[in-house]
């Protein structure tokens, strides 16, 4: 039964959001959602055109919002979470995987993913990109259209830039 639920999740998760009005039936999408799989906390509000990709872990925290078209590419060994009351911006781009450098017949080589952790309070401005490996501490804004890399980021903080690099103390 996994992995049919494996195979119709995405499919039909993306379906649930591509159909429902984009800025309404909140519990009804958190409901469906919930039962294809995905962790969506009591009050987070999924938007129209979410995307999802992928058979990884992906944890929206409560009274989080998810923001029109935001995409979620998640491996199965790399985990997205989403912490409480954070607001994601739309096309925003999450995506857990990469590939190490290979050599000058292929320079994307092996394949490899982690994790993405996004701290309470925290807001992602529109269309950002975060990359795995990134962790963003709380209460930390990512200003729109910033890249953000592997690292750990400090709470209380201001991103911006590509690549995004700490703008000051908030």
């Amino acid at each position: 039964m996994n992995r049919l639920l494996d195979l119709v999740r995405n499919p039909l998760a993306n379906l649930t959001l591509a159909i429902l009005p984009a800025t309404r039936g909140f519990a009804l999408k958190r409901a469906l959602l919930n039962t294809l799989g995905f962790e969506i906390g009591v009050g987070a509000k999924l938007t129209g055109g979410v995307k999802f990709y992928g058979r990884g872990r992906i944890a929206i925290g409560e009274d989080s919002w998810i923001g029109l078209g935001t995409l979620f590419i998640v491996a199965p060994d790399a985990a997205i979470v989403i912490g409480a009351r954070c607001d994601i911006a739309p096309r925003v781009i999450f995506h857990t995987g990469s590939h190490r450098v290979g050599d000058h017949r292929r320079r994307a080589g092996a394949g490899y993913s982690q994790p993405i952790t996004i701290a309470d309070g925290s807001w992602v401005g529109t269309g950002s990109v975060v990359l795995g490996g990134s962790c963003i501490g709380s209460a930390s804004i990512l200003a729109a259209g910033a890249t953000l890399l592997a690292g750990d980021y400090p709470a209380d903080t201001l991103l911006a830039g590509c690549p995004a690099t700490i703008k000051r103390a908030l």
